[in-house]
């Protein structure tokens, strides 16, 4: 069964032909690009990684080591979400003013690039149930779901990627750092960089699947149940507080639900759109 939805993906991709793909180095974009390029070759497939304060550092360096590795045509496009005040003030549909900066310069790229002719990216079939309004920016700009049009789920890919020996195939999933702080708190480079600081310190201690959620004053860290009895002892308290605390945060709080995807999501109901 998964090898036919490999074989439709490759169909798809064929069908397609030439493409520009959004990457960002997780599971299912990698892997996109990885049979993008398997598929139709490497000069047909370019793989481009939006670039701004949003992206942690250690995701860019992964995302590239990654299309090095499998000799996949890749380059960073710098993109200017924070510059757009919709995207700033942090309304539950931030994340459509973001894939529209992305799509946007997308298209600049291919209208600069006339051997590509469409902008692809790694939408799965799982992902429409979910909260997510950067596929309506994807709908704006026509972008094609290659994984998605195949009927490939999010276990599949990291399927398939494990058959394939990829190393992506059970990295944690990753999100940009605007992803951390709560709706109607005001997303700015300096926030994003304590964000950003507080994630590279959890993984110097050797935690592999965690978030640092921004409520302002409060920080609230989520680590991976299988990683929380580690977590839960009163040397790694003093450690957390340690270095939150001198990331400026007054509260060090550590999430006893663990990490869960889109915990920010649980109190939609209640806040405006960015429309509104």
């Amino acid at each position: 069964m998964i090898e036919q939805k490999r074989e439709r993906l490759r169909q798809v991709l064929s069908a397609i032909g030439p493409m520009l793909v959004a990457y960002s180095g997780g599971a299912d974009s990698a892997y996109l690009a990885w049979e993008a390029r398997q598929t139709l070759g490497r000069d047909r497939v370019l793989a481009l990684i939006a670039d701004s304060p949003s992206l942690p550092r250690r995701h860019l360096r992964l995302a590239l080591a990654f299309a090095q590795t499998h000799d996949i045509a890749c380059e960073t496009l710098a993109t200017y979400e924070l510059d757009d005040e919709r995207y700033r003030r942090n309304h539950p549909d931030r994340c459509f003013f973001c894939k529209d900066e992305l799509f946007r310069r997308m298209e600049e790229e291919r209208g600069a690039r006339p051997a590509f002719s469409t902008l692809a990216y790694g939408l799965n079939a799982d992902d429409p149930a979910d909260f997510r309004p950067g596929h309506a920016a994807a709908r704006l700009h026509g972008v094609r779901a290659p994984l998605a049009e195949a009927g490939l789920g999010k276990r599949e890919i990291r399927d398939l990627a494990r058959l394939a020996r990829l190393e992506i195939w059970d990295r944690p999933a990753s999100a940009c750092l605007s992803s951390r702080v709560a709706y109607g708190l005001e997303v700015t480079p300096a926030v994003l960089r304590r964000v950003e600081q507080g994630e590279d310190a959890l993984a110097a201690l050797g935690f592999r699947q965690f978030r640092v959620r921004f409520h302002g004053a409060i920080v609230r860290i989520e680590i991976a149940r299988e990683e929380m009895q580690r977590a839960l002892n009163p040397e790694m308290a003093r450690r957390f507080t340690e270095i939150f605390k001198r990331l400026g945060f007054d509260y060090v709080t550590l999430d006893l639900e663990g990490y869960r995807m889109g915990a920010l999501n649980a109190g939609l109901v209640a806040l405006p759109t960015a429309s509104s």
